[in-house]
């Protein structure tokens, strides 16, 4: 013997709301200005490949890979033109960006720790660091040798740039240079990285990972106040 008629039970049945849609998310703003993330400019184009950075290639270049030590993985590019010479570093960020804001008083702290002295002023970046970096001369003496510290934060990354040589006190020098730095692309990648995880680079034409040759020579880690070892170029 049923309890409840079919009609009855159907009237008792809660009502179900219909699923609705999930409003798309909206659409990503192009930045007026680079660094560009990967998102805004997707294609190589005339650019180098080189893992987490597309680093654009201009007449004359002269381009440095950098190798870390223990790990013997390449953490950062160094490109030259015409006695000046900008070194390129990524790492991941916060979503929420700042990790500029974070790094000036460390590199500040670390220039003057060393002898040098370093002041925060305004660029064609936002704040950059203007540093009197502490050096021996060939009879044995300190000396000093003068670098900027760019940075930019973007889309879960921040990108450095240390320029040296002319381009650290002449404004022309440095144009071509800021230049390359605006239109460099940074590629960061979906997975999960802590803060201030470096962005690992690849020789171009090589696929991620892959192990400089053998007869490469061993470098030291990654330093912004020292030049690092050179383990290939491309001109």
């Amino acid at each position: 013997m049923r309890l409840f008629s079919r009609r009855r039970r159907k009237q008792e049945e809660p009502e179900t709301t219909p699923e609705v849609a999930p409003e798309p998310e909206p659409a990503r703003e192009r930045p007026e200005r680079g660094p560009w993330d990967v998102a805004d400019e997707p294609e190589v184009g005339q650019r180098l490949d080189l893992g987490a950075l597309r680093v654009p290639a201009r007449p004359g270049l002269k381009v440095r890979m950098e190798l870390e030590k223990r790990t013997r993985q390449i953490v950062g590019v160094s490109v030259s033109v015409s006695g000046s010479a900008l070194q390129l570093q990524a790492f991941a960020a916060p979503r929420s960006g700042g990790l500029w804001d974070e790094l000036r008083p460390e590199i500040v702290a670390s220039v003057e720790k060393q002898g040098g002295s370093a002041d925060e002023v305004d660029g064609p970046f936002g704040r950059e660091l203007l540093a009197r970096l502490p050096v021996k001369t060939q009879d044995g003496r300190m000396g000093h040798r003068p670098a900027r510290f760019i940075g930019v934060d973007g889309s879960r990354w921040f990108l450095r740039g240390v320029l040296s040589g002319q381009a650290a006190i002449d404004p022309d020098a440095a144009k071509p240079l800021e230049e390359l730095f605006a239109d460099v692309v940074v590629v960061r990648g979906q997975e999960a990285r802590p803060p201030r995880d470096v962005l690992t680079l690849q020789m171009p034409g090589r696929p991620a990972g892959a192990t400089p040759p053998q007869e490469t020579p061993p470098g030291t880690a990654f330093d912004p106040l020292t030049r690092g070892p050179e383990i290939t170029e491309i001109r």
